[in-house]
């Protein structure tokens, strides 16, 4: 049975503007001791989506349907209570950028000592000596020294250890990693990557890595999910989105990496903007960028469809090629027109 479940999940964001619909209708699974990874642009709803799992969205933000379950414990329209023994003791998150995350008021020590005390039964000594320990189990030298340090006397590398040590000082089933990695350099990045996959495997908890990077995803995951404009385009085994990628914008991400044979080269981007939120499009929310859409690609949504049992897609040309390989067998009458 899956450690947590995300079914139809619909989050939107109300504005002045109208409603932005910033996740839409996503579904997943994640399997204790598994590392699901969530790739896309900025603003595809990668961060959204755990902080739906979450409940903690800002205050224009509404879960608008669907159902996110724990072990059975339904989060969605949870009590602040249950909500606030889940956080934290069940499912812990590392954000974005640790200096803004971290108070710079307090002191490392009284931050890891306040979020254990606040989680657990331990007394204040008790809380000290975890925090001691969480500081040492994420590699930061001089543990004491640190607990009375500001967040502004470490680096950015140091402050991250630190944010994963909070993370993970209650044992969580499941941590979300919201970009860990995003402003630290190559080599610091490698440490924090390394770490994560150590303590993971030590501790046996499940991970959702939320990135923008796809060396991070081939490293970490061993499943995948490419979001864009807030709902899934592909999802399937790190091995089936990297070496058999079926959607148009999984495969624009793929050319766009770097490699040593393009040293000297141009990089090749995927042409455009990310799509208005507000404004979407009729059909599929890629094809004003893709240069492989077709007519039926900006008149109607494509449907998910399976391409094998580890890989589904939601892409005409998938659909197309299933069609032309006599493959058509799992795909509904509804969008059995484009084999004409």
């Amino acid at each position: 049975m899956a450690l947590l479940e995300v079914r139809n999940l619909c989050t939107s964001f109300f504005t002045d503007s109208g409603e932005v619909r910033a996740v839409n209708n996503v579904s997943f699974n994640l399997e204790k001791g598994k590392v699901l990874g969530i790739v896309g642009e900025s603003g595809s709803g990668k961060s959204v989506t755990s902080y739906s799992i979450m409940g903690i969205l800002a205050n224009a933000g509404k879960i608008v349907s669907g159902s996110v379950k724990l072990n059975d414990i339904e989060l969605v329209g949870a009590d602040e209570k249950t909500m606030k023994d889940i956080r934290g003791n069940r499912i812990s998150i590392i954000f974005q950028d640790p200096m803004t995350s971290l108070n710079p008021t307090y002191t490392i020590g009284h931050q890891l000592t306040e979020a254990i005390i606040l989680h657990t039964n331990r007394s204040k000594n008790d809380a000290y000596v975890k925090a001691v320990e969480m500081l040492k189990l994420v590699n930061v030298n001089e543990p004491d020294k640190r607990m009375k340090q500001y967040p502004f006397e470490l680096s950015g590398g140091m402050r991250q250890r630190v944010m994963i040590a909070m993370a993970l000082s209650c044992e969580p089933d499941i941590l979300i990693a919201d970009e860990p990695t995003t402003a630290l350099d190559v080599t610091i990045q490698a440490q924090i990557l390394d770490l994560m996959k150590k303590l993971q495997q030590e501790l046996g908890m499940a991970i959702i890595m939320i990135t923008h990077d796809l060396g991070v995803v081939a490293q970490m995951c061993d499943e995948v999910i490419v979001m864009y404009a807030g709902s899934i385009c592909e999802q399937g085994t790190t091995d089936e989105i990297f070496y058999n990628p079926q959607h148009e914008y999984t495969k624009g991400l793929i050319r766009s990496l770097p490699s040593l044979s393009s040293a000297g080269k141009s990089l090749n981007p995927i042409p455009g903007t990310p799509v208005d939120l507000l404004n979407m499009p009729k059909g599929c929310a890629f094809a004003p960028r893709c240069n492989s859409a077709m007519k039926i690609c900006i008149t109607d949504k494509p449907e998910r469809i399976t391409v094998n049992e580890n890989h589904q897609s939601s892409c005409w040309l998938c659909i197309k090629n299933k069609y032309e390989k006599g493959e058509a067998d799992n795909i509904s009458k509804a969008v059995k027109p484009i084999e004409q």
